[in-house]
């Protein structure tokens, strides 16, 4: 299994908690022996062009982001075309899927998400998308960019019943007939995170329901991490969700 990892993640870039100290290390050490970690390059400003609007792409740059942020996008640009063949996760910041086309919240600057499926539409790599983003928070930045676009279905799942949670999840991916299955996988739902809902044994299970997704419709799959700030809990529930996209335990 492939994870897109780049050491420069690490860097602390902000002082939100998705940028906190310790945070993308905890999950690489997690995974470091069970994965095989590629490295990404930033995406290209035409890319980040595609998507977000030149005032938006100069305000991220006034904000001293923008090398980590065209770095973000890169990493899910590469989890996308690897996810062509092979299921591939992201392990990536800044997360992305609060980033609309002129405007950016909550701990994002680019939609990393978007920038990634617009590149492999322009380039007829994919037929249609299933955006699954099981983040806590709405992924309002995915909806705003890609939610007008025909080849596009999104879901966020919502409700405080795990159970039901989970069915809206398995029940979404049972009817899409889309070739690419793609995860703004936020683990802040997580029973000790902020949304206190989700066992990590759900991540693996909504893993491997991603995976079936993409075999059924002879397509592909991929994940990019969004939200997730408890380090004491992000590294197993990640790669839980890896075992599941990789269809056995690593």
């Amino acid at each position: 299994m492939k994870v897109i990892y780049h050491e420069d993640y690490n860097a602390v870039y902000s002082s939100d908690p998705a940028s906190a100290p310790g945070r993308i290390q905890t999950v690489e050490k997690t995974l470091r022996g069970k994965v095989t970690f590629v490295e990404p390059a930033a995406v290209t400003r035409e890319d980040i062009l595609s998507v977000h609007t030149p005032d938006h792409v100069r305000a991220v740059e006034r904000e001293g982001v923008y090398d980590i942020a065209a770095l973000a996008a890169g990493g899910a640009i590469k989890a996308a075309q690897i996810g062509l063949t092979e299921p591939c996760f992201a392990l990536i910041r800044p997360p992305g899927h609060h980033a609309s086309s002129g405007c950016a919240w909550g701990f994002c600057y680019f939609n990393n998400m978007s920038i990634a499926l617009e590149k492999l539409k322009r380039e007829g790599q994919i037929r249609k998308a299933f955006i699954l983003d099981f983040d806590l928070h709405f992924g309002d930045g995915n909806v705003n960019i890609l939610g007008g676009k025909d080849y596009v279905t999104i879901l966020n799942p919502t409700g405080s019943n795990r159970n039901d949670y989970l069915k809206q999840v398995q029940n979404g991916l049972a009817e899409t007939d889309a070739d690419m299955i793609a995860v703004s996988a936020g683990f802040d739902h997580h029973e000790d995170d902020w949304g206190g809902l989700l066992k990590t044994e759900d991540y693996q299970y909504m893993g491997g329901l991603v995976r079936d997704a993409a075999r059924r419709n002879n397509g592909g799959c991929f994940g990019i991490l969004e939200g997730g700030y408890n380090h004491a809990v992000l590294g197993k529930n990640v790669l839980a969700f890896v075992e599941g996209l990789a269809g056995k335990d690593l």
